[in-house]
């Protein structure tokens, strides 16, 4: 009888002990899973803005968008970034009397077109150097140490400042966590508004299953239909190839 009395004992103890145990999994896991969520889909989101920013300008050149990867890869590898670079800048003086950005910019280039035909020049440095000193519009205006020159720059160094290089810069297409896997790169470069004008759009998808497939099952289960649900993207995105939306992300 005693016995019996320590073996229910003992089995009640140790259900108590295994329903603890479940009743904390079941608050710690999701805890646990949206913690590393969050901190994952920091290196994700930081990956998608870098792909933008070379889509972005891969448009900007070409007028239209790239799904892919190797079209994308040399652009970024070979082709000039074209930057204004500036020198002085407009007083609130100048600015009240009516003169703009665009119009002192006007000004210097009259002003060099006209140099340029009577002078030749070693350089822009003796170019400026010479309509400061001499050409009566950019003096009348106070231009005197303006300038604004367009030139062309690495593209790589230009948009992402040495952190990636003509080596490494497929890495900007894989997806943190993935073992390897790719953004989905997408694009419609063809979409016409309701007046009938073409926008290109493009759009870059990380599903969750990519960069949260290693965690728990049930969770990633339950993130995926609670997303579903709500009529959502299940992951992370950039862009949109059905709607403009300025390629603003999806957590944005």
């Amino acid at each position: 009888m005693k016995a019996s009395r320590v073996i229910v004992t003992c089995t009640l103890a140790v259900a108590a002990v295994v329903m603890g145990y479940f009743c904390v999994m079941s608050v710690v896991t999701p805890i646990q899973f949206e913690d590393t969520r969050a901190a994952r889909e920091v290196a994700v989101i930081k990956n998608l803005v870098d792909l933008r920013t070379a889509e972005v300008e891969f448009h900007h050149q070409n007028g239209r968008f790239t799904a892919s990867y190797d079209t994308l890869f040399h652009f970024l590898k070979t082709a000039p970034k074209k930057e204004l670079m500036k020198e002085g800048s407009l007083t609130d003086k100048q600015l009240e009397a009516g003169l703009t950005e665009a119009k002192a910019v006007k000004i210097l280039e009259n002003a060099k077109k006209k140099a340029q035909k009577k002078n030749t020049f070693a350089d822009n440095d003796e170019l400026y150097a010479y309509i400061w000193a001499n050409d009566k519009e950019v003096k009348d205006n106070g231009l005197q140490g303006f300038r604004r020159d367009t030139i062309e720059t690495n593209m790589l160094e230009s948009l992402y400042k040495g952190e990636y290089t003509a080596e490494n810069i497929e890495k900007i297409a894989e997806i943190p966590y993935s073992n390897g896997l790719r953004y989905e790169l997408e694009v419609n470069n063809d979409y016409k508004t309701s007046q009938g004008i073409r926008v290109p759009l493009f759009e870059a998808r990380a599903p969750f299953d990519s960069y949260l497939g290693d965690l728990n099952e049930q969770e990633l289960v339950n993130l995926n239909d609670r997303e579903k649900k709500l009529e959502h993207y299940t992951g992370l995105k950039v862009g949109d190839i059905y709607s403009p939306n300025n390629n603003a992300g999806n957590w944005e």
